[in-house]
């Protein structure tokens, strides 16, 4: 059985101008909300891997469900909001007028989620026994369909690997993060 985790393409917001972190929470909000690029080409091992699929799966953000018919368009996506990706921990203050871009914003606050900062959002652990789920997901429709593919997000298919892998799946160490990239878990019995 094969289950392989996809990362969704390059989001059309592509808005990365100072702001503050309360216009970071609108920026975060545009970002969900929006679709990916369609690409000329993307990584052979992801269209291999999604080819073959007998069932793909998504989150059901808009840039996961499209970057999903981009990748496969002759398969229905199944979409759920189950694997969505992990929320930022982002505070509705001020913090002094602070203004950096949304990429140094999102690297603070996903760095003090990791340290335990959730306030507003869900939790590490939390997001942790939501990829305990859909871990069970994706067992049960690679079992019913010998392979399956999801295509969702970074940090979250980061933790749904991890769950994979305390359950017996094999796949590579280090998840990679850049848009379009797959990483395949096998599991022989």
């Amino acid at each position: 059985m094969e289950i392989t985790l996809i990362r969704h393409g390059r989001s059309l917001w592509i808005e990365n101008m100072p702001m503050t972190c309360i216009e970071f929470k609108k920026w975060v909000e545009n970002y969900d909300c929006n679709g990916v690029f369609e690409e000329k080409s993307y990584p052979s091992v992801t269209l291999k891997k999604i080819g073959a699929a007998n069932i793909v799966i998504s989150s059901d953000l808009k840039r996961a469900v499209e970057s999903a018919k981009y990748l496969r368009p002759d398969i229905p996506v199944i979409s759920y909001p189950l694997f969505r990706e992990t929320t930022l921990p982002i505070p509705l203050v001020k913090l002094g007028g602070i203004k950096l871009k949304a990429s140094i914003w999102a690297v603070i606050f996903r760095s003090l989620w990791f340290c335990g900062y959730s306030s507003g959002c869900e939790s590490l652990k939390e997001a942790g026994m939501r990829a305990e789920k859909a871990a069970d997901f994706l067992i049960k429709s690679a079992k019913e369909h010998h392979n399956a593919v999801l295509v969702g997000h970074g940090f979250f298919n980061m933790l749904v690997g991890k769950e994979l892998k305390k359950r017996g799946w094999n796949g590579k160490k280090k998840t990679n993060f850049k848009h379009w990239n797959s990483i395949t878990y096998t599991f022989f019995n």
